[in-house]
């Protein structure tokens, strides 16, 4: 050996570092435009389960397993990183809604963050009236995330921050073959996005010029979806899940250009729901996102896999792995209202697996008639 050789190895030994992520959405593992809390804690594998009005994101041939009629005009969806509960939650509780309100304009948020450089403030928040029948939902969907970091070392490091919000009508239908064996479904929305990336340098004011810094479009977003359940012990269920069916791109394109576009990524399921009694089963599934790989991601943090226990149909217990690492949650449902606690976790890392975690934590409410 070398000694020039033993001097390059020593070299990058003592520099290598960790490849961080630059901020994204993690739209290769989490493709749907709103996530379900209960998906969630099943690993976010969920295109065979899904039977409510999620299904219209995650696999619209579930619309054919919905039960009851459903108009729930409450429906919100909220979750946070630790590093968001840092911020917001520091002092009395009497500060948390400021707190809440400044989180969203990016030089106060820098502020707060303050403290906890290197972490994560990850924030997401989902509402989705619908009605929803048998083989059928509408409604609108809107959805706005933030998320910001001030990257080590303390005092030298740069601030990053990433939006994206989205909005728009939802309609999805379903439809039944061969006795109900094989399920077919379509969705569309059309959507219309806004985003933004943007890095400051640690002297530099965190400010955003809408018109320059926002990039803004929309368009009609189509996912197909498909369900093969065997009429056998244990009811065994194939999935496949296209989204972007179209590959339709932006159009009215405004701001600084366009959003970056939604790639097509195709998903594959399987499940086992076994009875293991009268009033209780278990659900066990596994999902393999971005089958096609359109977002060059490794295979090991597109592998969703998640179990859930149902009790009479009123609780559910839950539990699941997710881009490399565990989920769980538990549920609670009505006739009028639904209620879920879960937690998840994603990658930090660029190109590694399970080397940063970033746990987040969601709560789930809805209610109608």
């Amino acid at each position: 050996m070398s000694i020039k050789f033993v001097l390059l190895f020593v070299f990058l030994a003592l520099t290598y570092a960790p490849a961080w992520a630059a901020l994204d959405f993690e739209d290769a593992a989490f493709p749907e435009f709103i996530t379900s809390a209960r998906a969630l804690a099943m690993g976010n594998a969920y295109i065979c389960k899904s039977d409510d009005a999620w299904s219209a994101f995650y696999n619209p041939a579930g619309l054919g397993t919905v039960r009851k009629p459903q108009l729930h005009l409450f429906n919100v969806h909220l979750e946070s990183s630790n590093a968001y509960m840092d911020a917001v939650g520091g002092g009395p509780m009497t500060d948390l809604p400021a707190n809440i309100s400044n989180s969203l304009d990016t030089q106060k948020m820098r502020e707060m963050l303050v403290g906890n450089e290197g972490k994560l403030s990850h924030m997401r928040a989902n509402f989705f009236p619908n009605f929803t029948v048998r083989g059928m939902t509408f409604g609108y969907l809107l959805s706005q995330r933030n998320r910001a970091i001030i990257d080590k070392p303390v005092g030298t490091g740069n601030y990053e921050i990433a939006e994206r919000r989205d909005h728009g009508p939802v309609f999805a239908l379903n439809m039944p073959l061969f006795g109900g064996i094989v399920k077919l479904g379509a969705t569309g929305v059309y959507l219309f996005r806004r985003e933004l990336y943007k890095s400051y340098g640690p002297a530099q004011v965190a400010a955003v010029n809408p018109g320059q810094d926002y990039q803004s479009g929309r368009g009609l977003q189509l996912t197909a979806g498909a369900r093969v359940t065997l009429p056998y012990t244990f009811l065994p269920t194939f999935s496949a899940v296209l989204r972007n069916a179209t590959n339709n791109y932006w159009e009215g394109i405004k701001d600084a250009g366009a959003p970056n576009k939604i790639r097509q990524t195709a998903d594959l399921g399987f499940s086992l729901t076994p009875q293991i009694s009268k009033q209780s089963r278990i659900h066990i599934e596994i999902n393999w996102k971005d089958f096609n790989d359109s977002y060059v991601t490794s295979i090991k943090r597109r592998i969703g896999a998640g179990i859930e226990l149902d009790f009479s149909r009123r609780l559910f217990l839950r539990a699941g792995y997710g881009d490399g690492w565990g989920s769980g949650g538990l549920g609670v449902r009505t006739r009028t209202f639904i209620m879920d606690l879960t937690t998840y976790a994603v990658d930090r890392s660029l190109d590694g697996f399970r080397v940063e975690e970033d746990r987040r934590f969601v709560l789930s409410l809805s209610s109608g008639i």
